[in-house]
């Protein structure tokens, strides 16, 4: 009769302690509703005892939260189409709000993320989803970190992956970008020729003063032009020496036709003779 009530208060006893004993992993923390009311104490990682039937142990995952935010459509401050989606990493840094002041936090950072993902493309031009993100990104974050906060959640970071245009706008892109590339071009080679021609003034200037320059110059092209292994070299005679030549050179005189003989004028007829 005593062994078999030992044995009762033993197998109640471990009834007792299997029901008040639970185990909060690392990376969670445990809240303690005793009959519906939240206990203002929260549960480390390790174990924790409860009043069997009275107390009921809720664990909260405290680990950030990678959400991907689904592709929403939109129309940008400048007439744009596009589709954007992004991802929001957050996390609950109190328990006790992520449990009791909304049900479930998961679908409302969902939901205010896809509003506010919404609300950023209507309020920014299409150069700016394209090339400047990271205020976007920071913006972003702040909208939803808003109303996170009442939540006991934090937002770490957000982050636009990918902005879908529409295909006639992608032409119309790489149109412009081409006209932009060879319009730089243009600059470029126009700026090009402008410094050219500086300097070969200023080199015809310096030519023009001293004649010997030209000389040093037609014998570096001749160098230049010789090392090519040429089977034929034309040579360019200068024009100074022409005009040296044609200013030296005595000029003949002319000379009178039939070896200075005056030609016999005609004679007229008189009027006798062309009576007769």
């Amino acid at each position: 009769m005593v062994v078999e009530i030992l044995s009762a208060v033993a197998v109640a006893g471990g009834a007792w302690v299997a029901a008040s004993l639970r185990v909060v992993k690392q990376y969670e923390r445990g809240l303690v509703f005793r009959f519906g009311r939240v206990r203002p104490a929260i549960r480390q990682p390790g174990l924790a005892l409860l009043m069997p039937f009275a107390d009921r142990l809720q664990k909260v995952n405290m680990q950030i939260v990678t959400m991907p935010i689904p592709a929403q459509d939109g129309i940008t401050r400048d007439n744009v189409t596009v589709r954007v989606d992004a991802v929001v990493y957050f996390k609950v840094i109190d328990p006790v709000l992520a449990a009791v002041n909304v049900q479930d936090y998961r679908s409302a950072v969902g939901q205010v993320a896809q509003t506010s993902l919404r609300s950023i493309i209507g309020k920014s031009d299409l150069d700016d989803l394209l090339s400047n993100r990271e205020r976007l990104n920071e913006g972003l974050e702040l909208m939803i970190d808003s109303p996170a906060l009442d939540w006991g959640i934090h937002i770490d970071r957000v982050e636009i992956k990918d902005v879908a245009l529409p295909e006639s706008m992608k032409r119309s892109m790489s149109r412009q970008a081409e006209a932009e590339r060879e319009r730089r071009a243009r600059v470029i080679s126009a700026d090009g020729e402008l410094q050219a021609s500086y300097k070969l003034s200023q080199a015809a200037a310096t030519m023009a003063d001293t004649p010997a320059a030209l000389q040093l110059r037609l014998l570096e092209t001749v160098v230049q032009v010789s090392a090519e292994k040429n089977s034929t070299l034309v040579l360019p005679f200068p024009v100074e020496l022409l005009r040296f030549l044609d200013a030296n050179t005595p000029k003949k005189e002319e000379k009178p036709a039939n070896n200075g003989q005056v030609a016999p004028a005609a004679r007229e007829p008189d009027d006798a003779g062309q009576a007769s």
